[in-house]
């Protein structure tokens, strides 16, 4: 019996690596050019293939760094000491080269134009990711939505999209926010240490705004801020998750 076709985007295809960005210390960009790409939304992810020369394979899921109207696709990539694909994908990889990948993957955790409605960003480590294609889409659309980003990240060596994200900060409608876990600027008078309920209170919108939440990072991490903005009032139903393995902010 014939299988039934799959849709396009659940179909391998291939992309070509036009310019590698490094980010961070142990994180680059990957910047694609797909031809016939039929779009993404902001928050989506794809999956990416290896096959070595022997036919082995290995694949991982990376979130879209790309907003929708960017001209390439991109991947940012943290290097983890055991990862083969994402160790391959930040050391190895080289401009000219063919990534595999499939998608886009995912309709929950997007971001669409809310109208006035204002979105808060909460993202530990690589869990900015997503959120860079957000902050992007709402300014190539002018949107008129407020914004406020809350980045749990290590230290500033493992800042990730430093320099863009000030750039956004400049905008009157987008607030950003560090909290700084391992080390911080000798300077620093924000945040330091993990995220916890007084910085929450001080830098996220209240629960009383109605915000639409998006949390994204290591799994403990969202599972913690997710718990922490249920008890202090914001429904269940405004918060969207999206988590991955243990390493991160």
């Amino acid at each position: 019996m014939a299988q039934p076709a799959q849709p396009a985007r659940l179909n391998w295809r291939e992309g070509t690596v036009v310019d590698l960005v490094q980010e961070a210390t142990r994180t680059r960009s990957i910047v694609l050019d797909v031809p016939d790409w039929g779009g993404h939304l902001a928050g989506q992810h794809v999956d990416v293939r290896l096959t070595d020369e022997t036919g082995y394979q290995a694949q991982r899921s990376y979130s879209l760094a790309s907003a929708p109207e960017d001209g390439y696709l991109v991947l940012t990539v943290q290097r983890l000491d055991d990862g083969e694909v994402s160790r391959y994908l930040t050391d190895e990889l080289q401009v000219g080269d063919i990534v595999e990948f499939r998608g886009p993957i995912g309709g929950y955790f997007i971001w669409t134009d809310p109208g006035s409605r204002p979105t808060q960003l909460i993202a530990g480590g690589s869990g900015i990711v997503p959120f860079r294609a957000v902050l992007r889409h709402r300014a190539a659309t002018a949107c008129a939505a407020p914004v406020r980003l809350l980045y749990s990240v290590r230290s500033p060596e493992d800042t990730i999209y430093h320099d863009e994200l000030r750039r956004f900060a400049a905008y009157d409608e987008i607030d950003i926010h560090f909290a700084f876990t391992r080390s911080s600027p000798a300077s620093w008078r924000g945040h330091r240490g993990r995220v916890d309920r007084t910085f929450l209170r001080r830098t996220a919108w209240p629960a009383g705004d109605r915000p639409l939440v998006l949390v994204c990072g290591p799994t403990e991490f969202v599972e913690t801020l997710a718990n922490l903005l249920v008890e202090a009032g914001h429904r269940p139903t405004d918060i969207k998750t999206e988590r991955f393995g243990p390493t991160g902010e």
